[in-house]
């Protein structure tokens, strides 16, 4: 049972505060047990990994306080000394007139914006980016408050229902007309543009203002046709808004964000471009340790556009079912997704082309998504990792340099499956090429990734690691 703020009524302090500093780092309970296993070294003789993780589970769901040698694990693991871990309060309390999203950092069930309506979809829109424009973004990044479960499967459902034509009128003229829907849109992808070069850190509040525009603007009458592109034009820019606050670390926004672009969807009338604003949900979940859910709104995305998806799309949709699968576990399901998503790009031909917010799905970005996915794997089963291995490096040659982040995740992602496989010196390489790029990104998802590589080889005792060490430190400061 929650409270309306979504914290467990029950919960023991340490209980919240290992759940806390979890999320603060973006990390899976499975992530948890790999740290708590190096924190533990030779001198600590431990269980096996799964006895491990049905310790970290326990202990999170308040099910008897660490002992010996957990709580000093934890702290190793957390960079944290023992009194914050275990003798503070796990969270400060919700006081009058503070926001939940400031008091609490759990995946609970606030409100998103579920309406489905054309006119009260702008004016939630217009009201929020309003209100965020104003917003202290330190505060924001403290905030992590998501909805799961059924409170959000459940009216997602709405996606896939048909909704009832607006009554007919007489439609005068608005204020813009078709060539100023175009540049609109020209602009919603330059700001794509720039989220995928640069990471969203320094233009999110741009890309907010003209939402809020946007917004305001179909608060007019217009032609069918002009109210369904700026419709799709507000939902792009949404989505965008939402991937550039995930780069900001600020999830709640982000989560709220992609609620509006896949309600903006509707009355564009773009099934296709919902189903993608789904995808982009299910990889925030997935990040947020919240796999079924993500598989949940994968199938959801698929089964609304099984007859309209282009190849490109389809092949997109069924990595994020393989990642899901590869979050839960369950192998056998991730290699036949992934096998899915490759038959599916093999489909793809210049005579059917793509719209542009799909292009970015391409040979490296299929590369990437599924050496990430062995990778994980890999942490339970060393097998996976020359497979890793092989797919994050042809994502690496295959990525176009303009793409900074996804780049950068890349080489990360390289760089720890050479580790894995026991190759100190070409990790120590490729770590020194992704701290570069790294350093060149505004995004919360590079620093976790690389703050991640670098807890992996502060274990190594490897002189030849150090300097790499260092400038991992000062790409991470910056």
């Amino acid at each position: 049972m929650t409270n309306e703020t979504g914290r467990d009524k029950a919960l023991p302090a340490y209980a919240e505060r290992i759940r806390h500093e979890r999320r603060q780092r973006g990390w899976s309970q499975k992530q948890v047990t790999v740290h708590l296993l190096k924190a533990a070294g030779d001198e600590i003789t431990m269980a096996e990994f799964e006895s491990v993780l049905r310790r970290v589970k326990d202990h999170e769901a308040g099910k008897g306080r660490p002992r010996d040698p957990y709580p000093l694990l934890y702290c190793r693991a957390f960079e944290i000394p023992e009194t914050k871990l275990f003798e503070a309060p796990a969270l400060p309390e919700v006081k009058a007139g503070d926001s939940a999203d400031d008091a609490a950092n759990t995946v609970t069930s606030p409100a998103l914006p579920w309406i489905w309506e054309a006119v009260p979809t702008a004016d939630a829109i217009y009201d929020i980016t309003k209100s965020d424009l104003m917003l202290d973004r330190r505060q924001a990044v403290k905030a992590l408050v998501i909805t799961a479960g059924l409170p959000l499967v459940d009216p997602v459902q709405r996606w896939l229902v048909k909704t009832a034509p607006e009554p007919s009128a007489t439609v005068q003229a608005g204020r813009i007309g078709l060539d100023e829907v175009a540049q609109l849109e020209a602009t919603a992808n330059v700001f794509r543009t720039w989220d995928d070069q640069h990471g969203g850190g320094l233009a999110r509040k741009a890309v907010i203002g003209q939402l809020n525009e946007m917004a305001d603007l179909v608060r007019d009458s217009h032609p069918h046709e002009i109210r369904a592109r700026l419709f799709h034009v507000m939902a792009q820019l949404a989505k965008i808004a939402a991937t550039m606050s995930w780069d900001c670390g600020m999830q709640t926004a982000a989560q709220k964000y992609y609620a509006l672009s896949l309600q903006a969807s509707k009355p564009a009338g773009d099934k296709p471009f919902g189903a993608s604003v789904l995808a982009s949900m299910a990889r925030q979940l997935l990040y947020l340790d919240q796999p079924q859910d993500a598989l949940e709104l994968t199938r959801l995305a698929l089964d609304g556009v099984r007859s309209t998806a282009t190849p490109r799309l389809r092949a997109m949709l069924h990595t994020r079912e393989a990642w899901s699968y590869a979050a839960m576990g369950r192998p056998e399901s991730f290699k036949r997704a992934t096998g899915d998503a490759e038959d599916a790009f093999t489909e793809i031909s210049s005579g059917d082309p793509d719209p542009d917010w799909i292009t970015y799905f391409d040979a490296a970005e299929l590369a990437g998504v599924t050496g990430g996915r062995y990778l994980e794997l890999s942490h339970q089963d060393s097998r996976f990792a020359s497979d890793a291995l092989n797919h994050i490096r042809r994502a690496v040659e295959l990525r176009q340099r303009c793409s900074l982040r996804s780049l950068a995740l890349d080489q990360v992602g390289l760089a720890y499956a050479h580790l894995i496989n026991g190759d100190i010196d070409e990790a120590v390489a490729v770590g020194n090429a992704a701290a570069s790029t790294a350093g060149q990104v505004q995004s919360d998802r590079v620093r976790v990734q690389l703050r991640e590589f670098y807890m992996e080889i502060e274990t190594r005792k490897d002189p030849v690691v150090a300097p790499l060490q260092q400038r991992i430190r000062e790409t991470l400061a910056r």
